[in-house]
């Protein structure tokens, strides 16, 4: 027998061959269609979120390990944030990845496996953030006994606004701002967080007002529903809020870590704004109350000060009494300040007339011709001194001008000399300072010519363009008696 015949004898030896992409895709139909729904309970390996939304993750116990996918749409619905070590439970269907020859899970839901889990992990979450001092006592701060303004952080569609709104109007109508966020699903950490500190940084006197109280609140629920506000980021949000917060998260059975972090805890939605505001009715009438009680206070102080005003008036003296001795020492003082008046006058006008009487006529005329006698003969007496000393005094002043006279300049001109000046007065001392043009005023002994500097040495010529003439003044003297012609 040959080997053809050997062959064709071997079991299976007539199968069609497959390619390998249709192998994955024959196993892939299988595996999807016998395990269309599965549920596994497990620990959180390997936990990814991809930039697309995509939730990747592992899914193991003690032996085996389950590679799982979590779409997009799913992952944004999951009531808790996936943390490797938790334990869970998913539902959803197994498949194929041909492109690795393994096999996946593809989760649709996935769960806490039990509440157990879950408050594991928020025990373990809250010793770590306690330890940080997040929950220290003094780090709450007082509430405004009145704000003007508060921020709430909630679904501005739920029931939960509408009853805070409520409770607002009822009690003291006041400026509401609403920094709308899930607060449930996989985004709602998020969305709690970025309200929070997003009231956090408006500006004090911006264009949108700063909330004096901020209230974080959200309805009842099941510990998965309320597990954003146990996340971590949430709750350091509201640890680093410099405005007084107040959680009002479920019922007040319900609590969560903000709860903790908070400055005050309400246990409704509906509490956290009686918390925030006081009653406007009772502030009034509180108001009307003290106002009362201050007068009736007032008017009890004012009776008793006129009760003791009565009083202390009653133990006075008159005033009949008070102002008799002085009115008596008045009178005396002027009986005395009168008869000493006139005593005075009497002495002044004795003195007045005793000095008078020495003034007469007579007197006066023999001591005025007495003193111009005296006069006349001082005057006699001095009048040859004063001569002499006038006669030598006019002496030495005409010696003096004569000296004078000697050595003037005038002396000179008349020695046949001039004196050159220009119009303003200035001398002229040497030719280098004139210039050819130059207005000069010559002086001489018996008058002054005026005339102009020339650039020739000789005597200035008559210009034909210059048609004024030298004008010759002549000096007057004391014997010059004019000409007559």
């Amino acid at each position: 027998m040959d080997d053809t015949t050997e062959s064709q004898d071997q079991p299976g030896s007539n199968s069609p061959e497959m390619s390998v992409s249709e192998l994955a895709n024959a196993l892939k139909r299988t595996v999807e269609e016998t395990y269309s729904f599965v549920r596994v309970r497990g620990e959180l390996g390997r936990v990814v979120l991809a930039k697309s939304g995509h939730l990747y993750f592992d899914i193991k116990d003690e032996n085996a390990t389950l590679n799982t996918i979590m779409w997009k749409g799913n992952a944004s619905r999951l009531p808790f944030k996936p943390e490797e070590g938790l334990e869970v439970v998913a539902e959803g269907k197994l498949s194929t990845y041909p492109g690795r020859s393994n096999y996946q899970m593809i989760a649709d839901r996935m769960r806490p496996a039990g509440v157990g889990a879950l408050m594991q992990l928020l025990e373990e979450r809250k010793k770590k953030l306690t330890a940080e001092g997040l929950f220290a006592a003094e780090r709450k701060k007082p509430l405004p006994y009145l704000p003007a303004v508060i921020g709430v952080v909630t679904s501005p569609t739920g029931a939960v606004i509408r009853d805070i709104l409520h409770r607002v109007r009822d009690r003291f109508p006041v400026h509401v701002l609403i920094w709308p966020a899930l607060v449930q699903g996989e985004r709602a950490a998020a969305e709690v967080e970025a309200g929070i500190r997003g009231f956090n940084a408006l500006p004090v006197g911006g264009p949108i007002p700063r909330p004096d109280v901020i209230i974080v609140a959200r309805g009842g629920g099941s510990i998965e529903d309320l597990w954003p506000f146990n996340e971590e980021r949430v709750v350091r949000a509201v640890a680093d809020s410099v405005i007084p917060l107040i959680s009002a998260v479920g019922h007040e059975t319900d609590t969560t870590l903000i709860d903790y972090a908070s400055d005050r805890r309400a246990p409704t939605p509906t509490g956290a704004a009686e918390m925030a505001l006081p009653v406007r009715a009772d502030l009034m009438n509180q108001v009307e109350s003290l106002g009362a009680r201050m007068g009736k206070t007032l008017m009890r102080r004012v009776e008793k000060a006129r009760l003791e005003l009565r009083s202390a008036s009653g133990r006075l003296p008159r005033a009949d009494a008070l102002l008799a001795s002085p009115r008596q020492r008045l009178d005396m003082a002027t009986q005395r300040f009168g008869g000493s008046l006139s005593r005075m006058l009497a002495r002044k006008r004795a003195r007045f007339d005793q000095a008078g009487g020495g003034l007469r006529p007579a007197t006066l005329k023999r001591e005025i011709a007495s003193r111009q006698g005296e006069v006349q003969r001082l005057s006699a007496r001095l009048a040859p001194t004063v001569q002499r000393r006038i006669a030598r005094s006019r002496d030495a002043l005409r010696q003096q001008a004569r000296v004078l006279e000697s050595v003037s300049y005038e002396r000179v001109l008349a020695r046949g000399f001039a004196l050159v000046s220009r119009p303003d007065g200035t001398l002229v001392r040497n030719m280098t300072s004139v210039s050819e043009g130059d207005r000069l005023r010559l002086r001489f002994a018996d008058g002054e010519l005026e005339t102009r500097a020339s650039g020739a040495g000789g005597p200035p010529a008559a210009s034909p363009t210059d048609p004024q003439r030298p004008r010759i003044r002549r000096r007057k003297t004391e014997n010059d008696q004019g000409d007559l012609f």
